[in-house]
């Protein structure tokens, strides 16, 4: 079963850490990758730039409308992302307490709808 593990943070607290500390969070985080890969879990992860740098995209009547982002002022914003495989949502919430980010932020983990049909199946 697929999860998604959305990892949230306050990027205003993030970003007045130390580069060293920052760094060291993202070594923990490839080293996570390369564990869960070991393991045949592993299907994607990344950061992602900050949520000011985010476009949002709604289509309304059949009109297309186009707004720098991000759509809501929270606390913490989305900071990037684990997919993971792993047999039931115990497996993967252990998979989330893993994840460095959850020791300074929150990590949602969603099970992913499976469909078919889409490419690379």
């Amino acid at each position: 079963m697929k999860f998604m593990l959305l990892v949230h943070h306050d990027e205003d607290a993030f970003g007045k850490m130390s580069e060293a500390k920052r760094k060291e969070l993202l070594t923990e985080s490839v080293q996570l990758t390369h564990q869960l890969h070991a393991n045949r879990q592993y299907l994607s992860a990344s950061p992602l730039h900050p949520a000011g740098t985010s476009v949002i995209v709604r289509v309304r009547e059949g009109k297309s409308l186009v707004t720098d982002g991000p759509f809501i002022e929270t606390r913490e914003q989305i900071a990037g992302y684990f997919l993971v495989d792993a047999k039931d949502l115990s497996e993967a919430v252990r998979i989330a307490t893993r994840v460095p980010g959850a020791r300074i932020g929150t990590v949602e983990v969603r099970p992913l709808i499976e469909i078919t049909g889409l490419p690379n199946e």
